[in-house]
């Protein structure tokens, strides 16, 4: 049943297209939280929308994974689920990741700093270092109480940014 949601989310979106998002902000505008460590440079910024899926345990909400579509000039480039794993469309190539850092925003999920734990594929994902998480907008877990085995998923959009060593 997860990955029929996970399959639905994203068709979804697909068939919906995908909204521009902002440009990614100077590194200055960006906190100092989240910032990508020296040593490393800009790879590429991708637009993304999706859902951020959760499922009830407990009577509380708990993320279970994201779906996204991530696109330039408003095709899509990549997609973004479970790990959290970001998989080109174009290419092939992954990268996995670790939350290292985050910076709170009101009323939207937080912006977040992630480190590349797993990279495959010779293409624009084989080789990052660091993955920020930026612009949120949405996304947040239902307010209050849920049933056990309720799942939802919440719209949210970001940008997110890819470095590489260098």
């Amino acid at each position: 049943m997860k990955r029929m949601t996970v399959a639905l989310a994203v068709g979804a979106l697909l068939v919906g297209g995908a909204a521009t998002a902002s440009a990614t902000p100077p590194a200055s505008k960006v906190p100092d939280a989240i910032k990508v460590p020296a040593g490393n440079r800009a790879l590429a910024s991708y637009a993304a929308e999706g859902v951020q899926i959760y499922g009830c345990a407990s009577g509380t909400w708990t993320l279970l994974q994201p779906a996204a579509v991530l696109t330039r000039h408003g095709k899509p480039v990549a997609l973004h689920s479970k790990g959290p794993v970001w998989t080109s469309t174009v290419d092939g190539s992954t990268v996995g990741a670790a939350a290292a850092a985050s910076s709170p925003r009101k009323d939207t999920i937080p912006e977040l700093l992630l480190k590349a734990i797993l990279n495959t594929g010779d293409g624009v994902f084989g080789k990052v270092t660091y993955i920020q998480r930026l612009n949120t907008r949405g996304g947040v877990a239902p307010a209050g109480p849920c049933a056990a085995g309720a799942q939802t998923a919440v719209r949210y959009s970001a940008d997110y940014a890819f470095w590489v060593a260098g």
